[in-house]
């Protein structure tokens, strides 16, 4: 149990999430500054190589996102890395189950759904078991 006279973090542990979520958050405004633009002005050109390079531009800052990530991931310790493994790989589980019963169900007559869907359904899944293990976890 965490004994409340300690810090909870280690001074090196705050600088290294303090720089992640400095490059997280750098690269997710870079994602919005090429995403609104894309959606505003993308739909409406003709269609062709430019309308295909504006409407795929913000991939530019996801990939940001994920040099941040994996960033962070790097500077975790093996204990904090197993636990994000662990989570991650659940959440994937998590999300093939959701996403395949859902493949049956559109045989069935449901609406087919956006590939953005399974994002939503994967990052939740993350943020949903990451937290219930961290409650587990100081119990």
């Amino acid at each position: 149990m965490h004994n409340p006279a300690e810090p909870r973090f280690s001074t090196n542990e705050r600088k290294h999430s303090q720089q992640y979520l400095r490059e997280l958050g750098g690269s997710i405004v870079i994602y919005m500054a090429l995403l609104i633009p894309s959606l505003v002005y993308g739909p409406g050109m003709a269609d062709g190589m430019a309308k295909t390079a504006a409407l795929t531009v913000p991939v530019l800052g996801f990939f940001l996102m994920i040099w941040a990530i994996a960033r962070q991931v790097q500077r975790m310790d093996e204990y904090q890395r197993s636990l994000t493994l662990e989570s991650l790989s659940l959440a994937a589980a998590i999300t093939a189950a959701i996403t395949f019963t859902y493949g049956f169900l559109e045989n069935a007559g449901y609406p087919r759904l956006s590939m953005f869907v399974v994002w939503g359904i994967m990052g939740s899944a993350w943020a949903i078991t990451g937290l219930l293990r961290c409650w587990a976890a100081k119990r």
